[in-house]
């Protein structure tokens, strides 16, 4: 009969902590959506902003922006998750505190050490694909953003042209204009080319054209039925010529070999090539998924909310906290690089560092609250 209360008791315990642990992650994984929709949102929108400004100049063609953007809003994800998943057990934890939520699950027996299993399973998923974007699916798609680009700078200049809008080629020497074009067609309409060769400015429209490929693979944009206009800019003997059928050449380009970008590198060859430089990137991707994983636990002494000092004051300091870890992380990558410390010890000297930090913050602010239910008693 004796042991009946204590076996009641520990019973009831667990359904309870249960009930606690899926309210808490479902509220994590609801505000952790809607603050990574709000940053992707912003991020889409600035790189679209950015990719069509190099539309309009004339650096990326019109039909590689949304695939540009694509391959853009990929590499920024890992990023997003890590700090949607920050803010998300920050703010939700701090109301927590503010709506008085926590004296309740405090007086129910539930310390502040039970909430790293919560947040914990909150977080290891998202760290999951952290890693999966950081190691495999960003380098990835920064090495199809470059290629991709490379295909559209290779492109002739009668391809590459946009109806309706003038585009010079890339030897500066001819401006095209297009007026329309047919679909599924080589075909163009309304055609307007202007060059300069040996100081004489020459013009030529027509109504009509298509585009022309020889057997040993020249190509050329062929006029019909236009009017050729030859001269000097600033004198009157001008030469008007009518034709049937005019061909310019269309000169395509090689396609570039650009310079290797660092970032579009794949992990394993990093790990093949251990340059200071590879070395120093293949632990910023490594470094993210730990970082993610630290600011987690960082975040669960750093949402405590102090009524008389402010409801904001918690979020100040976590914000500053995160900005200088999140810098630190690039300086000592860095450092790594220019070979100014050891591998090792810029990839376990920070994160070590920060988690003993989250650790003793957590210990800390533990025993704040045993002392303060002792002077209560």
């Amino acid at each position: 009969m004796s042991d009946y209360p204590q076996t009641q008791a520990i019973k009831s315990k667990q359904p309870r902590r249960g009930v606690f642990q899926r309210a808490l992650v479902r509220e994590f994984a609801n505000n952790g959506m809607l603050l990574f929709s709000v940053l992707l949102a912003i991020v889409v929108i600035s790189q679209l902003i950015r990719f069509l400004g190099e539309a309009v100049s004339g650096r990326l063609a019109v039909d590689g922006v949304l695939a540009m953007l694509a391959f853009s809003a990929m590499n920024y994800l890992p990023v997003l998750l890590s700090i949607s998943l920050f803010l998300s057990i920050l703010l939700t934890m701090s109301r927590a505190y503010r709506d008085s939520e926590m004296v309740v699950w405090f007086g129910s027996g539930i310390s502040l050490s039970y909430w790293v299993r919560p947040v914990l399973t909150y977080a290891l998923p998202v760290v999951a694909v952290i890693a999966l974007l950081s190691l495999l699916l960003s380098p990835w798609s920064l090495s199809k953003a470059e290629e991709y680009k490379h295909t559209l700078e290779s492109r002739d200049d009668v391809t590459a042209a946009t109806p309706g809008t003038f585009r010079e080629s890339k030897q500066a020497d001819r401006v095209y204009f297009v007026d329309n074009a047919e679909m599924g067609s080589n075909r163009v309409g309304n055609i307007f080319v202007q060059s300069d060769q040996n100081g004489k400015l020459g013009t030529m429209m027509a109504k009509q054209g298509l585009q022309e490929t020889k057997p040993n693979g020249d190509r050329f944009l062929v006029l019909l039925k236009g009017t050729r206009y030859e001269g000097t800019p600033g004198q009157m003997d001008y030469r008007v010529v009518e034709f049937d059928r005019y061909a310019v050449r269309i000169d395509s380009m090689p396609a570039k070999q650009g310079m290797s970008n660092l970032n579009a590198k794949s992990t394993m060859d990093l790990i093949n090539e251990p340059t200071p430089w590879n070395l120093a990137m293949l632990e910023w991707r490594v470094g993210l998924p730990l970082s993610a994983t630290i600011l987690a636990l960082l975040a669960i002494p750093l949402s405590y909310v102090n009524h008389r000092a402010g409801r904001s004051y918690n979020l100040i300091v976590a914000l500053v906290l995160y900005m200088l870890y999140t810098n630190m992380i690039s300086v000592t990558n860095s450092w790594v690089g220019q070979q100014k410390i050891s591998p090792l010890l810029g990839i376990l000297g920070l994160h070590s560092l920060m988690l003993a930090l989250a650790v003793g913050l957590l210990y800390w602010r533990m025993s704040l609250m045993t002392v303060r239910r002792m002077f209560k008693r």
